[in-house]
């Protein structure tokens, strides 16, 4: 049998229901590749005139996605499957992801429409009068600060509503879009019977019904307990009336949430027997994907790094957030995004003439700990900690305003990672005997730069390839939800699955060079935050 995923978000890193795509991705119970494809947004869906799958309002603030080119979307792929001749009756179970924190708003009635769906139309033209807001709020909409204030004055400050929720607010976290939509459009939510995160959303299309939203992608909201895993009531009446009703209840990432609707059924002659699996976020998806687990760290090289952790004990902060494990119910992930690859290219041009192969050979041939030289490289706003500058300071914390070429490529690649391995251990992580560091990204082909990660967190490196994790994520979840009722556990289900590769191994120096750092760099970074505060004080 085949497990198939679709997998929704409104800006992709490499997911399928993205900004600017839907795509599908399909496996079979010994984890190979089936089938993929995948429709984009503005070029496939021009009438909804899109720019990468959203609308970019006047106040450049506001940022949306109209809901129905989704659901037309997922025609379109649907009918592509179809000429492809896939075969739908072979799909046991499916599940899929959805970018995190946009959000669906289901009008009066909706309910009743999507249990009498007509298999002879297209869902688009079923559903065009279903939904109460046309274009729905995305992650990339930062117009909700008002909100965001509000509701951590309501709960008694930023870091109470970490504790609670995983995250301070942010104007992106669907909580605070619900607010700004509540006091906006209040006869808009008037209208509204359900209120669904985008993978909920999908998930519902294919139930026929509503689903209920899992505890992950909940986790993205400023208004689930991460610890109780229920709606936060203090949260929910901070934020709009009628909430919880309009929410439902939240379920474990690895619920089973019913069978496929009778509409795809009948329309592409999927089985009456194939399962729907929790849709969860695109975040908590590629975690599956990556297939992280317990101990594992994985680093993303790219343009931002993003740094995911898979936690026990978690310790919400400022900064970063915290979600609840979408494959393991007691356990937490979070994650952490930092400035990345445009400084490190930076430094490369102004040090190592723009040859990546100079750069190398500073790293090759300067000290572990680079003789207690540490810089702080925040070319731009960093996201953590909110700080911009360069700031290098010696081995006797004096800070200084220069370092020879050959410092600066140590100091810059040492204090990226150390920067990583800080604000990872504050959020709980802790390297145990068995760690992982998982490598992705553009620079994880850089053995140099590896050779540095591995150091500087004492564990070995290995490489993995991304692309997609979303959807592969999605796809293993939906062939374990399928097992797990035998007790197969998901790492059991996924021993046919690839092994990363390893690319290197902490020197026998690091932990002893590396742990005084650590400490170090935190204090510095206090520093540092101190005095950027003290500059913008007016």
């Amino acid at each position: 049998m085949t497990s198939v995923i679709y997998s929704w978000i409104c800006i992709s890193k490499q997911t399928a229901l993205s900004n600017h795509r839907l795509k599908v991705v399909t496996i079979d119970e010994d984890l190979n590749l089936v089938h993929q494809d995948r429709v984009h947004f503005d070029s496939e869906l021009p009438e909804f005139r899109t720019n990468g799958g959203v609308h970019l309002h006047a106040d450049r603030l506001t940022v949306t996605s109209p809901v129905l080119m989704w659901v037309k979307a997922l025609d379109l792929l649907l009918d592509k499957m179809k000429r492809a001749e896939f075969n739908f009756s072979q799909v046991s179970a499916l599940s899929g992801s959805g970018q995190q924190h946009g959000s669906v708003y289901w009008r009066r009635g909706a309910s009743a429409t999507l249990d009498q769906l007509d298999p002879n139309q297209n869902l688009h033209n079923l559903l065009q009068d279903s939904f109460s807001v046309a274009d729905s709020p995305v992650w990339m909409d930062s117009s909700s600060s008002r909100q965001c204030a509000a509701l951590q004055a309501a709960v008694g400050g930023a870091r109470l509503l970490a504790e609670i929720s995983g995250s301070r607010a942010y104007e992106r976290f669907t909580g605070n879009q619900i607010a700004k939509l509540q006091q906006s459009f209040p006869d808009q939510y008037q209208d509204t019977e359900r209120i669904s995160l985008v993978s909920s959303f999908a998930a519902s299309l294919f139930l026929g019904g509503y689903a209920a939203i899992d505890y992950s992608d909940g986790s993205g909201m400023n208004l689930l307990d991460i610890r109780t895993r229920t709606w936060s009531k203090v949260l929910l009446e901070a934020t709009a009336p009628h909430l919880e009703q309009l929410l439902g209840a939240p379920v474990p990432s690895t619920s089973v949430l019913g069978l496929v609707s009778s509409y795809f059924v009948q329309r592409y002659g999927f089985s009456e027997s194939c399962r729907v699996v929790a849709f969860t976020g695109d975040n908590p998806a590629s975690l599956a994907g990556m297939k992280l687990q317990e101990g594992n760290i994985t680093v993303s090289l790219g343009t931002s790094d993003t740094v995911f952790l898979w936690l026990q004990q978690p310790r919400p902060a400022l900064e970063g957030h915290v979600f609840c494990n979408p494959i393991d119910p007691e356990d937490y992930m979070a994650l952490l995004f930092k400035n990345g690859s445009l400084t490190r290219e930076r430094v490369r041009d102004k040090c190592a003439g723009g040859s990546w192969e100079v750069f190398s050979a500073a790293l090759r041939d300067t000290p572990l700990g680079n003789k207690g030289n540490i810089g702080f490289y925040f070319d731009t706003m960093e996201i953590t900690p909110p700080v911009m500058g360069v700031h290098r300071f010696d081995s006797d914390d004096t800070e200084v305003s220069w370092f020879s070429p050959e410092v600066e490529v140590r100091a810059v690649v040492e204090g990226q990672f150390l920067s990583r391995r800080v604000h990872a251990e504050r959020l709980g992580y802790s390297v145990v005997p068995g760690t992982r560091v998982l490598a992705t990204g553009g620079a994880s082909s850089n053995r140099e730069i590896l050779q540095v990660l591995s150091d500087t967190f004492n564990a070995p490196v290995y490489t993995i390839d991304l692309s997609d994790s979303a959807c592969l994520g999605s796809a293993y979840r939906a062939l374990h939800g399928s097992v797990a009722e035998f007790g197969v556990s998901f790492s059991d289900m996924l021993k046919k699955a690839p092994e990363p590769q390893l690319v290197a191994n902490p020197h026998p120096a690091a932990q002893e060079v590396y742990d005084p750092m650590v400490k170090r760099y935190s204090r510095l970074e206090d520093t540092v935050l101190q005095k950027s505060r003290t500059q913008t004080t007016p």
